[in-house]
């Protein structure tokens, strides 16, 4: 091998300054062997600082990212809201457009109910007439017969009669002009009822299809708030429990209820549907609360890089995540919660401990300094402490943990819930 390298690496001879100049003799094989070490060692120089780079612009795009969706999370919650408050204003105008054509009708019923009333005592008055005018009949006849057969004077009872005559066809004319009236005008409140009945069936229709689209609305909202507590390993049904136990306050006067008797089978059902909507909102509003309460935030806001994840290391458990960054680097609550240690303990070295609620607790440790009291109610994205390598530790990082109820979690997936929210 040295012969072979002979022509393209001479051994060379260093000489030690000496009294017997000693002198230490590079073969060729030696000082190919330092070549390959030194070009070994800058490439890992290279690989190594490109894989910093690379982390460092994956942990920023990461991080801008969990702000940029949400941020638009709570402007689909915004826009939901300002949706929920126009589909209800309107539902409630069609109601009360509703309502005043339901008096309307029943106005016109109460009116057609009247004027049939007086065309029946129309009628009967009109029997009453005609049938004294007949008796007045047959009385002129039996005066006139009367009066031929005996010859007396009786011109007085002729002019009597005839004077009756014209007061009972007077009476009859006035009763059948009323009745007249009476007729064209329950025709005119049946027309206007038939125009009445036809816009409350559009009014409702309009109403169902409004309550329709706002039913659809709020469920497709509702999905993606119930996969973020799936994807942490939470019951919803435990969580919206929990949330509800806390805010279940009632109060206030009580008066009697008014029930009516004038709805149908489609206002029924426009009840049923706005119910179920109030039920969804209420359900969406209480997962928005627990989505405050958890700790789904970065504890490191700065750059760094993952130097370790959760799970099996060195055939040992790790119940956490480790991010790596400079001594110093600020430390942030990743949620609300009050601080229930702060201080030493063991391999954590300085550790914080915070109580979230829904039974989530979180743990910062290897911290250098510590700016938090145990007892201290803490916000998310709050200051607690600056970044370290106390106790077992092989550099400056954050060990990150969160456990429920006691055991410990993959962070990540608290960390990446706030994905699934768009």
């Amino acid at each position: 091998m040295n012969a072979s390298l002979e022509r393209i690496l001479p051994e060379k001879r260093l000489f030690l300054r000496s009294d017997d100049n000693r002198f230490v003799r590079l073969r060729p094989l030696t000082q190919l062997a330092a070549l390959g070490g030194m070009t070994l060692a800058f490439g890992w120089t290279l690989v190594a600082s490109s894989v910093l780079a690379i982390d460092a612009m994956g942990a920023a795009s990461t991080r801008d990212g969990i702000t940029s969706t949400q941020a638009a999370f709570e402007e689909r919650l915004t826009e939901l809201s300002r949706e929920r408050d126009a589909r209800a204003a309107e539902a409630l105008a069609a109601q009360n457009r509703f309502a005043v054509a339901l008096e309307q009708v029943s106005q016109m019923q109460t009116q057609l109910l009247a004027s049939e009333e007086q065309r029946r005592e129309l009628e009967a008055g009109l029997d009453v007439v005609q049938s004294s005018l007949r008796d007045a009949l047959s009385d002129r006849d039996d005066a006139r017969a009367l009066a031929e057969a005996t010859g007396t004077d009786a011109i007085a009872h002729p002019e009597e009669v005839t004077a009756a005559l014209d007061i009972v066809t007077g009476e009859l004319r006035q009763a059948a002009d009323e009745r007249a009236s009476a007729v064209q005008e329950a025709e005119a409140a049946k027309h206007e009822a038939q125009e009445l009945a036809v816009e409350r069936e559009q009014i409702l229709a309009r109403n169902d299809e409004i309550l329709t689209q706002l039913e659809d609305a709020v469920s497709v909202s509702v999905g993606p708030l119930d996969d973020v507590f799936r994807s942490v390993g939470m019951n919803p049904d435990d969580v919206l429990e929990t949330i509800r136990e806390g805010y279940s306050g009632q109060g206030g006067p009580l008066t009697p209820m008014g029930y009516s008797t004038r709805g149908d089978a489609a206002l029924t059902n426009s009840e049923t549907k706005a119910n179920q909507i109030i039920v969804t909102l209420d359900q969406m509003n209480t997962y928005r609360i627990a989505m405050e309460k958890l700790p789904l935030a970065m504890p490191v806001k700065a750059s760094f890089r993952y130097t370790s994840g959760f799970g099996r290391r060195w055939g040992r458990a790790h119940e956490g995540i480790d991010m790596a960054a400079p001594v110093g680097t600020p430390i942030h609550a990743t949620g609300d919660g009050v601080v229930t240690y702060a201080g030493r303990q063991g391999a954590y070295g300085n550790l914080i401990k915070i109580e979230h609620e829904l039974g989530v607790e979180t743990r910062y440790g290897h911290l250098s300094r510590i700016r938090v009291r145990a007892g201290q109610r803490v916000s998310q994205g709050e200051l607690i402490g600056d970044m370290g390598n106390t106790g077992r530790s092989t550099g400056p990082h954050l060990h990150y943990e969160v456990r429920m109820k006691g055991r410990a979690v993959d962070p990540m997936s608290f960390i990446k819930a706030a994905s699934n929210v768009q």
